[in-house]
């Protein structure tokens, strides 16, 4: 406890100190940062340990960071190849933009990469209409979402994060809702990228798009995810950064200082944490209808890497999804369904489940249909029938004389 507070002490005096002299303030080794930020968090993805906190279940404005969100509907909802025209009005917006204009066709995924690269609220307007019809039902799509998600001091209104009263969150509820995103593969591929080539337009045609997120050159491990800026929310800073596989989270809402801050709080969090890889069951298995072996195996695809203090791998719940049973033939790799990692109730990880083994279909041999017993009975009694009718044929043919001309028999 008094190390701990004298730790605390030094840090925060050297950096009231470097303040008053103009210069960074520097992170000092074992010690907490000082950040400019009026709301912050520092998390591990995993584990959802808190390594780091400031003011962070204030609620405030969250700005484009909102699109975190929005970019998270758009993917779950499929689909992310179809061609279709963008709606007038959506795109019709304010502030940041990825160049839409009346007319254009879109994918969804161009406007995902629309929303987290260029940040641009048309893109977020085009996705919410085409998702929800308007603004109003997408708003509480994304209300819907943050409630599964725990994210209890969150309220949505608008797509973008476009400045509403009623629109707000917290450093802690972003921390939560982009550990979520960041279990999204697509999303994933997205937001760690500084520039990508999309194809829209009218006709579509490629152009490219520059992220807003400089983190992800002055950093070479951090992996997204989103920036944004209103006057009313100042500067916010959500992302991403994975160190010897450990993922952390981190969110600033209103900071002036937040690239440096992002840097700070990261070398300060990897410096607590040693790399745990959580091991999976061994015993997984389903089912298979008409093959040549009566289960296969279930194979996770990916790793769980956490960052714990102690090193141990932290103990998770797992959950599968998958049919009730594969049908023949089935081929070693083929999808089978997909994992959950639970830690304290919170989906920690998520992945596919592959088929261990193959399994050939195997025809089987048609078997005679069982009669009931009433056709049983019938064909009994119509077999005894046939039976005495026969009998009784032969014998007439011997007992009925045949009467010749003259009045003479056949003997």
């Amino acid at each position: 406890m008094g190390s701990t507070f004298f730790r605390r002490w030094i840090g925060g005096f050297l950096a009231v100190c470097l303040t008053l002299t103009g210069m960074p303030a520097l992170c000092v080794s074992g010690a907490e940062p000082a950040v400019s930020a009026q709301s912050c968090i520092l998390m591990e993805a995993v584990t959802g340990e808190i390594l780091y906190e400031k003011q962070a279940q204030e609620q405030r404005p969250m700005a484009s960071t909102t699109k975190i969100m929005t970019t998270l509907l758009c993917l779950e909802s499929g689909d992310l190849d179809t061609e279709f025209p963008v709606d007038t009005d959506a795109i019709h917006v304010e502030g940041s933009s990825m160049g839409l204009v009346e007319g254009d066709i879109v994918t969804k995924r161009a406007l995902c990469y629309g929303m987290l690269l260029p940040s641009g609220n048309d893109a977020a307007g085009a996705a919410a209409v085409k998702l929800a019809g308007n603004y109003a039902a997408f708003a509480e799509q994304m209300n819907q979402k943050a409630a599964e998600l725990g994210m209890t001091q969150t309220h949505f209104v608008t797509p973008s994060g476009l400045h509403d009263d009623q629109h707000y969150s917290t450093a802690y509820d972003m921390a939560l809702l982009t550990a979520a995103a960041m279990q999204n593969e697509t999303f994933r591929e997205i937001c760690r990228q500084p520039s990508a080539k999309v194809c829209f337009g009218n006709p579509p045609y490629e152009r490219w798009l520059i992220n807003s997120n400089k983190l992800l050159t002055m950093d070479e491990t951090v992996v997204g995810v989103k920036t944004g800026f209103t006057d009313e929310a100042g500067r916010c800073l959500v992302s991403a950064c994975v160190r010897n596989g450990i993922m952390l989270i981190c969110v600033t809402l209103n900071d002036r200082d937040d690239w440096q801050d992002h840097e700070r709080l990261y070398d300060y969090g990897f410096g607590q944490l040693t790399p745990a890889e959580v091991s999976f069951p061994t015993d997984w298995s389903i089912a298979v209808a008409g093959g040549t072996a009566q289960q296969v195996t279930l194979i996770p695809e990916g790793t769980i890497v956490a960052g714990t203090r102690d090193g141990k791998a932290p103990a998770l719940e797992f959950q599968l999804e998958t049919a009730p049973f594969l049908y023949a033939p089935v081929t070693a790799g083929q999808d089978a369904g997909t994992w959950k990692a639970l830690c304290g109730g919170r989906v920690a990880a998520q992945g596919r489940l592959c088929a261990g083994e193959s399994a050939v279909y195997q025809k089987k041999s048609a078997a005679p249909q069982q009669q009931s017993w009433w056709k049983r009975m019938l064909q009994k009694i119509k077999k005894e029938k046939n039976r005495k009718w026969k009998k009784f044929e032969f014998k007439s043919c011997w007992q009925m004389p045949a009467i010749v001309p003259g009045g003479r028999q056949n003997s």
